[in-house]
């Protein structure tokens, strides 16, 4: 059931809002009780109505799409830059200048230094001054700067569930924090819905492959917040894969230890540490993260192993990569930045099966 809307809703609009994460955008906004939709855009399908290009979205947003403008920000409180990586990054001073605030999707404004944003998106950035008013969107780390944020960079899904997985283990003396290897698993999905001959079904059906092993554009995203939880420089092996699945997101995180730990402790520590977290589940000991159990929700499942034969902790961690790793985290900090709970719309069980 959907909560009745509140007087004086925020208008919130949506940049790329006919590609995977817009849509999401648009669903979950659409049953926000505090929201009221201002304007969707598509480069794409510019004049068409949105529940025309996504069916699914019939009685629930009805809103012809739009080019994408610089008026955009006149008519709304918070814009939503669901755009492919360095297509806004000139546009948001303007943005912000007019007084919205902004969430942006792309990895734009994740990196805080703009020479490492050049050597792995291999283009200067546009707007280098906007980096260090830019906070990074991950609530569990930065709730109270994304309060007072103006320009949130919202995390890219591999990082949220790498940082998920190892943040409680960054402030104590139980690991070699210069060993991890994060070996990351995705749904098709997280390749956006531009076509590509890599992720078309005939391609990708029944098979499983590594891609861009040691050279993956998220590797200095998560470096970057791992060593500023670990107050020095950290450097990880980082492994994603295809799987040919629609939605979803598994990471398993090795990590050696230079004390003896058990699962109990491991336990303990990361229950302490996610305590008063409303999307961070930590399982029971044995029991391990499943995309399964978190598709089309904003949790992370976080399952623990201590390998006492190795002396290695095995940290695995599952999120829905639209979802937790997109655009409900998204609206997750935008219920921060407007003092709204932050749970508003968010707070749904995944689908199973």
């Amino acid at each position: 059931m959907v909560e009745q809307p509140m007087a004086n809703p925020v208008k919130a609009s949506i940049a790329g809002a006919s590609g995977y994460t817009g849509v999401e955008l648009v669903r979950l906004l659409a049953r926000h009780p505090a929201v009221e939709l201002a304007t969707l855009t598509s480069e794409t399908h510019a004049g068409r109505r949105i529940s025309d290009v996504i069916p699914s979205l019939r009685g629930w947003a009805e809103y012809e799409l739009a080019a994408l403008s610089p008026d955009i920000a006149d008519s709304c409180d918070i814009l939503f830059l669901a755009l492919p990586h360095t297509a806004a990054m000139a546009s948001v001073p303007g943005f912000l200048e007019r007084s919205c605030k902004v969430i942006d999707l792309s990895a734009d404004f994740r990196l805080h230094d703009a020479k490492v944003f050049e050597q792995w998106y291999h283009t200067p950035h546009q707007t280098p001054d906007c980096l260090g008013r830019a906070v990074y969107g991950l609530p569990e780390l930065y709730r109270d700067k994304i309060r007072s944020a103006g320009l949130v960079a919202n995390p890219g899904c591999y990082p949220t569930s790498v940082v998920l997985a190892l943040a409680p283990l960054m402030g104590v003396d139980w690991v070699d924090a210069d060993s991890i290897v994060a070996d990351s698993k995705s749904g098709i999905s997280g390749a956006g819905r531009k076509a590509n001959p890599a992720t078309q079904f005939a391609e990708c059906n029944e098979g499983l492959s590594a891609y861009n092993l040691a050279s993956h554009r998220h590797t200095p995203e998560i470096e970057q917040e791992l060593s500023a939880l670990a107050g020095r420089e950290i450097r990880l092996t980082f492994s994603p894969h295809l799987v040919p699945m629609t939605r979803g997101l598994l990471s398993t995180v090795y990590v050696n230890m230079v004390r003896d730990v058990t699962l109990a402790d491991l336990t303990g520590r990361y229950r302490e540490f996610y305590k008063d977290e409303p999307f961070v589940r930590i399982l029971h000991p044995g029991e391990y993260a499943n995309t399964h159990f978190v598709v089309h929700s904003n949790y992370c499942d976080i399952g623990l192993q201590v390998d006492t034969r190795n002396r290695r902790i095995i940290v695995t961690s599952a999120i829905d990569n639209l979802m937790k790793g997109a655009s409900g985290q998204a609206v997750q900090n935008m219920n921060i930045m407007l003092g709204i709970d932050e749970t508003t719309a968010l707070d749904v069980p995944g689908i199973f099966p």
